[in-house]
C-alpha cells in the first residue's frame, strides 16, 4: 500500500490541532513535519517544544523532516518530542554516516533527503544503512512550490539503487505533489507521496486526502 504524508507546513497553524483531527480521522498514518532553521533553508518554522505539543494529540507517525544546519545537535531532542521518522539532509553533514547511526541509537527510523541537484549516487555507500530515502522534487524551503519535471528520472534512480539493496528502505518524495500530477508519479516504486497544499487547501482536507489516496492506490 502506497501512503499520503501530508505537511503541516501548508497547514493552518492557527488551527493546527483541529487539522490534525480531521486528517487522523481520514487513517491517515504520516504526518509530515518540516522543521527549517533559517540557515539550511531560507524559512524558519518549529522545533521540538511544537512537535511535543502535537504528539499529545495524535497517534500518527510524525515523519520530522530536518532541513537544519548540524542536526547532529538536536536529533535527540527531536527524538524525544515524539518524532518517528528523523530524515536529515546528505548535504547537511560532512558525517552523515555518523548521524544516521544516531538517529538509529534513539530507536527511530532514519531518513536521507537529496535536494534536487544532488545525484542519488552520493547515498551509495551508505543506502544499506538507511530507513527511508526522500527525494526532494522542489528546492526545499517553502511550500506551494511547481514539481520539478527532472526529479522523474531521479525517483527511478533512486527506486533502482533501493531494488538493489539488501534492505526494505521506504521510498518518499515532496514537493509540488498534487492531483494534477500524482497519476503519473504513480508508476514509480514510491511508498510516501507527501502533499501539502493539495491535502489542505480549500479547507477540504477529508476530501482532498481520499481523492490522493485513491490515486496512488487505485
Amino acid at each position: 500500500m502506497k501512503f499520503i504524508a501530508p505537511s503541516i507546513l501548508s497547514s493552518d497553524l492557527s488551527n493546527i490541532y483541529e487539522q490534525i483531527r480531521e486528517v487522523e480521522e481520514t487513517g491517515c498514518k504520516y504526518l509530515h513535519i518540516d522543521v527549517m532553521d533559517g540557515h539550511f533553508v531560507r524559512n524558519i518554522t518549529i522545533g521540538p517544544p511544537y512537535i511535543k505539543s502535537l504528539r499529545k494529540h495524535s497517534d500518527m507517525i510524525f515523519d520530522v523532516h530536518l532541513m537544519i544546519e548540524n542536526p547532529e545537535k538536536y536529533i535527540d531532542d527531536f527524538s524525544e518530542a515524539g518524532a518517528d521518522i528523523i530524515t536529515v539532509h546528505q548535504e547537511a553533514s560532512p558525517h552523515l554516516h555518523r548521524l544516521v547511526q544516531k538517529i538509529k541509537d534513539n530507536n527511530k527510523m532514519a531518513g536521507v533527503s537529496l535536494n534536487p541537484s544532488t545525484p542519488v549516487d552520493s547515498l551509495k555507500n551508505i543506502i544499506d544503512d538507511i530507513d527511508l530515502l526522500l527525494i526532494m522534487s522542489v528546492n526545499p524551503g517553502f511550500g506551494g512550490q511547481k514539481f520539478i519535471n527532472s526529479m522523474e528520472k531521479k525517483v527511478l534512480e533512486a527506486s533502482k539503487m533501493i531494488e538493489n539493496s539488501s534492505k526494505n528502505i521506504l521510498l518518499e518524495i515532496d514537493g509540488g505533489i498534487n492531483k494534477e500530477n500524482i497519476h503519473y508519479l504513480n508508476k514509480y516504486d514510491i511508498d510516501i507521496y507527501v502533499s501539502g497544499s493539495a491535502v489542505f487547501k480549500n479547507g477540504n482536507i477529508k476530501e482532498n486526502y481520499k481523492y490522493l489516496m485513491d490515486s496512488v492506490n487505485g
